[in-house]
This record gives C-alpha cells, sequence and structure tokens, in this order.
C-alpha cells in the first residue's frame, strides 16, 4: 500500500508544532505497513514555495491514494492547489487535534481547516473521506488505512485478470458476468481458455514435473488407497492448467466442472483445485465468475485467501454451508484428508473431505443488474455441524466439508441471498470490505 501523505499548517503557527503532529502522524500510518511519501509542511506562504515543492515531490511518485493531513488550520486554497493535481486518486481527509498541556487545551484550529475544506472538496467532486481525531481519543488512524487499503485494491483491480476454463457450466444464469460492467467499474478483465487447450497442454508434459505433481497429493492423508490413474490425471491437469495461468497472470481461476472435467472427461476437478489453493490462488468451481470476482477483493482487503461455501440447507438460527469437492488448506483444521470416491454417475474422484476451521466469518457475494454492482455481506459465526451427507454419494457417504454458520437473522439472508455459492473470510471483515463498495459506487445489502 503506498499512501501520499501531504501535511498541512499555516504560517503563522508554529512550524515545529506542524512538522511534530505531522510525523506522528505519518509514523502511524507507517506502523500499519504502508509505504508513506510524505511532504510536509505545506504552508500558504504568499510565494506558494511549499505547494510548488509539494506538487514536485507527488509527480514523482506512484501511490494508491493521499491523505490531506490538516495538523492546523489552512485556507482551503493551499489544499485545494495540491489536491487537484492528482484528483483521480482517492483521498482522505485527516483532521489531527489538540492537545492538553499544563491543565488546559491547547488547538491549532486543525477541525477550522477540515470543516472548511470538506463541504470545498465534496462541491468539486473529489473521492475521498473525511477523518477527524478528538482530544484525548484514540487515534483514528486505522480508519485512514482501511480506506487507503480499498484505494490499493481498487487500484491493483485495473490490471487484475481471472482465468475461466471454459463459460456457464450447467447453464447457469448468476454465475455469468458483462463483461464490459466489470471493465467499467472495476477494469479487471475475466478471460476464458478452452478446456482442449488444457488437455493439449497436458500431453506434453515431462514425466519429471508430473512425479512431482503426484507426489504433492500422496502427500496429503488418503483415508483409502486412491487410483493411481485418477493421481496421474490431477497432477498433469493441474500443471496444464497452471502454465496457463502463469502466462497469462491470473489472480483467481474457475473451470467448467460439471460440463466440462466431469463430463467430457470423466474426472472430478477437486484435486486440481486443492493443489491450486495450496498455491495460495482463489479458485472456485463451475465457471462463478462474480464469485471469483468477490473472491479477489476480498483477498485484497483481508489478505485471505476468499474460499467458497455453497448452501445445502437453512435452519431457524443459521445456514447450513459445505462443498462436494474441495477446500483450501488456509481454512483446513488439520492436515487436507481425502477419500477417493464416486457420486452417481462418475467415476471415482478423490474427494477433499477435510475439516473446516470454526470461528467467527464474514460471508459475501457479488452481484450486477442492469450493469449495477452490489454485494450481500453478513456476519456469523461457523461451527462443525452435525452428521450430515449428500444423497447421491457411494456408500457409505463422505461427510463433506462444511460448517453450519449460525446467523443473528437467517429470514433476512435468505430474502436477500444471491446464489448458492458465497465467499467467507474469517473475522468481522464488513466494514473494510463496505469501504470499498462505497468507493466504488457498490451498493451494499
Amino acid at each position: 500500500m503506498k499512501i501520499a501523505f501531504a501535511g498541512f499548517g499555516e504560517v503563522n503557527t508554529p512550524i515545529e508544532v506542524i512538522e511534530r503532529k505531522c510525523k506522528n502522524a505519518a509514523a502511524e500510518l507507517e506502523k500499519a505497513g504502508a509505504e508513506v511519501f510524505a511532504y510536509y509542511p505545506i504552508r500558504d506562504d504568499y510565494e506558494e514555495t511549499c505547494i510548488n515543492g509539494a506538487l514536485k515531490f507527488f509527480s514523482a511518485k506512484q501511490f494508491d491514494a493521499m491523505v490531506l493531513c490538516v495538523a492546523g488550520w489552512i485556507p482551503t486554497h493551499a489544499i485545494m492547489k495540491v489536491a487537484e493535481e492528482f484528483k483521480h486518486k482517492p483521498m482522505v481527509l485527516w483532521g489531527l487535534c489538540g492537545w492538553y498541556e499544563e491543565g488546559h487545551l491547547v488547538t491549532t484550529a486543525d477541525q477550522a481547516g477540515t470543516s472548511a475544506a470538506r463541504f470545498a472538496l465534496a462541491a468539486a467532486g473529489y473521492n475521498f473521506k473525511y477523518v477527524y481525531e478528538v482530544v484525548n481519543a484514540p487515534s483514528k488512524a486505522n480508519e485512514v488505512i482501511s480506506f487507503c487499503r480499498a484505494a490499493q485494491v481498487k487500484n491493483n483491480l485495473k490490471r487484475a485478470k481471472i482465468g475461466q476454463m471454459g463459460y456457464r457450466d450447467m447453464q447457469l444464469y448468476g454465475t455469468q458476468f458483462d463483461g464490459l460492467a466489470v471493465k467499467r467499474c472495476f477494469g479487471t478483465e475475466i478471460e476464458c481458455f478452452e478446456m482442449l487447450e488444457v488437455v493439449q497442454r497436458a500431453e506434453k508434459l515431462s514425466e519429471r514435473e508430473i512425479k512431482a505433481a503426484e507426489e504433492r497429493i500422496m502427500r496429503w492423508k488418503f483415508l483409502k488407497a486412491p487410483d493411481m490413474g485418477a493421481v496421474n490425471k490431477a497432477a498433469k491437469y493441474y500443471l496444464a492448467i497452471k502454465q496457463i495461468a502463469d502466462e497469462r497472470g491470473y489472480s483467481a481461476l474457475s473451470l467448467k466442472d460439471v460440463d466440462g472435467f466431469k463430463k467430457l472427461l470423466g474426472f472430478p476437478p477437486a484435486p486440481v483445485f486443492t493443489l491450486f489453493a495450496e498455491d495460495g490462488m482463489s479458485t472456485i468451481p463451475e465457471n462463478d465468475c462474480m464469485g471469483n470476482l468477490t473472491q479477489i477483493i476480498v483477498k485484497g482487503i483481508t489478505g485471505q485467501i476468499g474460499a467458497y461455501l455453497e448452501f445445502y440447507e437453512f435452519f431457524n438460527d443459521g445456514v447450513l454451508a459445505g462443498v462436494p469437492d474441495y477446500i483450501p488448506k488456509e481454512i483446513t483444521e488439520g492436515e487436507t484428508t481425502v477419500l477417493p470416491a464416486a457420486f452417481g454417475e462418475l467415476s471415482q474422484g478423490l474427494l477433499n473431505v477435510s475439516r473446516v476451521k470454526q470461528g467467527k466469518l464474514t460471508m459475501c457475494r457479488l452481484a450486477c443488474v442492469d450493469g449495477k454492482f452490489f454485494i450481500h455481506i453478513v456476519k456469523g459465526e461457523g461451527k462443525t455441524p452435525e452428521r450430515w451427507e449428500e444423497c447421491g454419494w457411494d456408500k457409505p457417504a463422505p461427510q463433506l466439508p462444511g460448517l453450519k454458520i449460525l446467523l443473528s437473522d437467517t429470514e433476512d439472508f435468505a430474502r436477500k441471498v444471491l446464489g448458492q455459492h458465497y465467499i467467507i473470510s474469517y473475522g468481522d471483515n464488513a466494514a473494510a470490505i463496505s469501504e470499498f463498495c462505497a468507493l466504488n459506487n457498490i451498493s451494499v445489502i
């Protein structure tokens, strides 16, 4: 995260006070892990030496967001003259505050400066957040960082690419995407590649490469001995798709599952997904484009992989969410556990039956209607569910990975639900995800 930090204070305020306050504020952002390009004090000198110096300094930098830090009263024109050159960047108007000294309050009129500038920035069409400090209260630097993190993700999404092998698995509706709407809102490219390319590449792999991937698979905990032909296929398809993903720089990946791998190749791709998840790649089955896009947003905001879960049952106090294929190692409690099993008319696959970590979590999903994006965010607590099975598996049926997610209002969730796949992250990330949405004009429901 790269932040341009512009610290302001007027010429009549002691310069050492403005410098001290700006230095401390910039240090708080650096402590949070940001790379800070700081220039201060920017004063309203008649010759505009400070303003011109700041413009020259920031023009030579690449950054995700600009922080307009008001450390004391400053005429609004000084702020605007610096900000105008970078109006295309997200900004924070951050007002510092006074302090107590020898039993009385000392102020540099920081909020006089911010209250004058807030309206001007809003009226001039800036995309900014207003944060003000309160005397003798905890710092709000975390709010500044949260906004700048959202700005960083917004910036990164402009260069992101999502890979989809095939398109619209099972002819589903909710997994599709409007390419121009995605490009307009996020700048992200969603590319499709063919299963034929995967098969062709798989045939050209060296035995050394295949053996190394097979060894990775065999390190998993198998509940019974696997068919080595299935292990070989998993290794080859993983390596072939990885070549494509590496060459094209994909940030997330989905595969045509039911109507692709399973129907045409007779091979459930659960172990392929498991390997990619071990690599840290966000993945989701069934050509779920909106799921992939949600994943890279969640990963950018939280640093987590953004695993998917699918809904099986609703209860009065929550939902049963699980997966019929795999979970990432990141959300696995204990070892990656695999059960060779068959479902319906499919040949034996390598089903990931690992146990899912419990804990407080945030579920969300992005959707688009008529070119407008919105997101459903809900908080819950994941608990290990009762014994359950999905009808159709070989007997004895496997215990699929899943959670019973306790919700405060299942009825409200059910009436807003946007699809069968939701992306989870651990902890309360609702505010941070909402921050990103506000920055991108995405409605939160």
